[in-house]
């Protein structure tokens, strides 16, 4: 660490994968150091699924992927990185491993495969032995076994060890001694049952990632797991190849907070961010011991600034009357984010809701209740009576309750949980905000559902809470193991049903439709701004910040040019409206519904080039995630081939030209909201993480789209002779194309957080600045460490069409300031007109 900053000036994020390996990245070092960043921030590097090009599906913790060039390769990236002085930030991935065909390439998983819940790997992962008599499902089969057991034979495989069950790509231990029975009682005898696919959905007995059944949950809670999956990343902390860490998903965990003290007391505190999505008003746990966030609340905020919430409506109300979509199937966000939770965890989430009942059903105590939601337990109304097996029978709505009825309780209250989860922690109590939640989830459930549900939803909010069932002094074994499966429970959901779900079936403006965003709260006045940033400043100075990640929905640019349809309402009105005229006149693929030709004209405007190779996939993507056609497990054909011949036939067929054009109006609005968030993002409190190729616009869809290797054909990428425009540009030259302004301001913002860190660092000072004049509020400018001043446009479509600066000046405080991006300077007041007269942005330090 020897150089460099404890807490990194600025990263720079690279999706390592088989087609950019590490000496690929290391190639980049030179440019990518003299663009300013301070750290590389690399996508996982433990080895995973082969070919896989992310790296989330981890496989084997102890060692770096082979397919990226393995630990030696690694070392020597590090190694240039350091010589041209930039860190290495690695991203680990502590709550699931894959289920890999073939399934010995995970070495824990297979041992517990062939040795049950005697395996000294059993308590590595989270599985419900108790379930399926001792046995874990795989839900793998194309049908049910009995269809298949003709596609089942053993055979000898030397990568596995010897003699194997096979199934197409997939191989299986044997049971010692099980290896000379016929076939049926061998597939019988095995510690795992083979099953039918889609019997995941109601019968799968293993924690796994969000509903992705390929991926088991680790059980990183406990210390020896802890250590063994940790212990290669620690190394490379130790030994100076690595100098930070992003952590993945933490709210799948079943302690965030002990997870993260662990981690901290294990790294020596060094700089760590947690992906975790804060709604608009959810702060960051207290005692989470790391930096910050991955920064979604930042985009969120920045998004917001450039977004009109008036033009939001008006571009609703279009939305509406076009689509003709119901309330509750797109016409309105609460309802359709109420629908999909439901469907969601009626459907999908099926198995994880049963197996949260049945540690309910034990924990309750006979001839209890849980209290009515809201009131305190065991109150007159809810208090519950002793009950014979007859009359349990004959009334499954009083205690102890029946599985289904804590079932229909346990949807009606998780949907109602307004964020990702709470953090309760066994044996300790609930904070007043976790209290305050789920009880006013209860409550609402209770109100809603039928009125016999009470009770039991009672019970269900005080075991989430972590309190004794009613008539137990302490919570016990079961009671606890259910409010730690709750809060992941409600985790998954929120993140399936919003982003993956709800996020598809509303699409007035699809550019709020991302992670860290919500409908609900389109835009951000300059004043949250600034409350914000003062808030991170205070609380949270070495915390994330992003605009594009592997993960969003669109890139940052492709939002902010779609964020220009909320200040001209009319235009997108008229325009969207004369292009279904003209499609009717044509003799184009018509659209399946009006939602998806609003969709796809929507997406492909945001696209600028209607390329069907990128479009085409996107647009599937959307319908079956949006599910209320067709969706990834019950596909249909015909609606799919409907869908595929109306992207290419309309916006990619005739309707190119008139996207091309509506997106040349859009251009200047468009450019001076990409430069104003880049700034924005670049110079306020925080360590702003740059994704690969952004300092050039970028214009990706959502994934696999944005996650390309970082010389594809996608993301923008290797710009010809980038080195030497990056010279001429920090020479002084004047860019000569938007892509050429956006990467110099880039490169000059960067260099000087790293060449200032008083200026910037997590002891420097944020304050306001308010522009004087009627066209003020248009204007965002703010001081850091008292010597660097950001100002930027906002809302230029709505400026322009209001006559533009006219009168408007900034006061600057005292001394001349020389802008390094305009190359003008000021002293005293700075008319913006001229001072954003040629530019939208500007970046002003003290002259000389």
């Amino acid at each position: 660490m020897t150089g460099l900053p404890v807490t990194p000036s600025a990263t720079y994020r690279v999706q390592v994968q088989p087609g950019f390996t590490f000496a690929d990245t290391a190639a980049h070092v030179p440019y990518l150091a003299s663009l300013g960043v301070s750290h590389l921030h690399l996508s996982p590097v433990l080895e995973a699924v082969p070919g896989s090009t992310h790296g989330y599906d981890v496989v084997d913790h102890s060692r770096v992927r082979e397919e990226l060039g393995g630990e030696q390769g690694l070392r020597a990236l590090s190694h240039t990185a350091r010589e041209h002085g930039l860190g290495l930030i690695l991203d680990i991935v502590p709550n699931h491993m894959a289920v890999p065909a073939p399934e010995h390439l995970n070495g824990p998983l297979w041992e517990v495969l062939r040795d049950g819940p005697g395996s000294a790997y059993a308590d590595w992962f989270d599985i419900d032995w108790a379930a399926l008599g001792g046995k874990v499902l795989l839900p793998v089969l194309g049908d049910p076994l009995p269809d298949v057991l003709g596609q089942l034979s053993v055979v000898s495989d030397k990568r596995a060890g010897g003699e194997v069950l096979r199934y197409y790509d997939h191989r299986f231990p044997l049971r010692p001694g099980t290896e000379n029975l016929p076939l049926p009682e061998l597939v019988d005898a095995q510690w795992y049952q083979l099953a039918y696919w889609r019997q995941a959905r109601t019968e799968l007995n293993y924690r796994r990632f969000f509903t992705i059944s390929d991926l088991i949950a680790v059980r990183v809670e406990r210390q020896d797991v802890f250590e063994a999956t940790h212990a290669t990343v620690l190394r490379l902390l130790r030994e100076g190849v690595a100098d930070g860490l992003r952590i993945d998903h933490p709210d799948g965990l079943a302690d965030p907070a002990g997870y993260l003290r662990r981690l901290a007391e294990a790294s020596d505190g060094r700089w760590t961010v947690v992906e975790k999505i804060l709604q608009r008003d959810e702060a960051l746990p207290a005692d989470w011991a790391c930096a910050g966030t991955t920064g979604y609340d930042a985009l969120d905020r920045i998004d917001g600034l450039f977004t009109d919430p008036a033009g939001v409506a008006e571009v609703t109300d279009f939305y509406r009357e076009f689509t003709g979509a119901e309330d509750d199937r797109g016409g309105r966000w609460e309802p359709t984010a109420r629908s999909a939770a439901h469907r969601i965890v009626g459907h999908d989430l099926a198995a994880e809701v049963s197996r949260l009942a049945a540690s309910a059903q034990r924990a309750q105590r006979p001839g209890t209740g849980g209290g009515a939601p809201g009131g305190a337990p065991g109150g007159a109304e809810g208090a519950a009576r002793p009950v014979t097996a007859e009359h349990q029978d004959t009334d499954p709505y009083t205690a102890p309750y029946a599985t289904a009825v804590l079932e229909e309780a346990l949807r009606e209250l998780l949907v109602r949980i307004p964020v990702y989860r709470p953090y309760v922690r066994p044996g300790t109590p609930a904070t007043s905000g976790d209290t305050m939640m789920v009880t006013e989830a209860a409550s609402g459930a209770a109100e809603a559902a039928d009125r016999r549900l009470a009770p039991a939803i009672g019970l269900l909010r005080d075991l989430a809470l972590g309190r004794p069932a009613e008539g137990a002094t302490v919570p016990g074994e079961d009671a606890d193991d259910f409010a730690v499966r709750f809060a992941q429970v409600a985790s998954a959901l929120h993140a399936k049903s919003v982003e993956d779900t709800a996020f598809y079936r509303y699409s007035p403006l699809l550019s709020l439709c991302e992670v860290g965003r919500s409908p609900a709260h389109p835009a951000a006045a300059p004043e949250e701004f600034h409350a914000y940033c003062a808030r991170i400043q205070r609380d949270h100075p070495g915390t994330g910040t992003v605009l594009s990640t592997h993960d969003t929905k669109r890139s940052a640019d492709l939002r902010l040019r779609l964020a220009v349809l909320s200040e001209v309402p009319d235009a997108w009105r008229e325009w969207m409206g004369g292009r279904e005229v003209r499609a009717e006149r044509s003799d184009d693929a018509s659209a399946p519904d009006r939602h998806t030709a609003y969709t796809v004209f929507q997406t492909g405007v945001g696209l600028g080039f209607c390329h069907p190779g990128r479009l085409v996939p996107a647009a599937l993507k959307a319908v079956r995630e949006a599910g209320l056609r067709t969706s990834w497990t019950e596909q249909d054909e015909a609606y799919e081939k409907a869908v595929t011949d109306f992207t290419e036939q309309g916006p990619c067929g005739a309707g190119v030209y008139d996207v091309g054009e509506f997106v040349n109006f859009l251009a200047p609005y468009a450019d001076a909201n990409a430069l104003g968030a880049a700034l924005l993002h670049l110079t306020m409190p925080g360590v702003p993480d740059v994704y690969q190729n952004t300092e050039f616009p970028v214009y990706t869809l959502v994934d696999p789209d944005n996650r390309g290797p970082m010389n594809g054909p996608v993301g923008g990428t290797q710009r010809f002779g980038v080195d030497r425009i990056l010279d001429r540009l920090l020479d002084g030259a004047a860019p000569d194309s938007f892509d050429e302004a956006k990467l110099r301001l880039t490169a000059v913002a960067l260099r000087l957080r790293r060449d200032r860190p008083e200026w910037y660092g997590p002891t420097a000072s944020y304050i306001p600045l308010v522009a004087r004049g009627p066209a003020g509020d248009h204007c965002l400018a703010f001081l850091r460490g008292g010597s660097a001043l950001t100002v930027v446009t906002r809302l230029s479509a709505r400026l322009t069409a209001a006559g533009g600066w006219r009168e408007a000046a900034l006061p600057l405080p005292p001394g001349r300031w020389h802008d390094r991006l305009g190359g003008g300077t000021y002293e005293g007041a700075a008319p913006l007109a001229e001072l954003l007269g040629r530019s939208p942005v500007a970046l002003l330090t003290p002259e000389g």
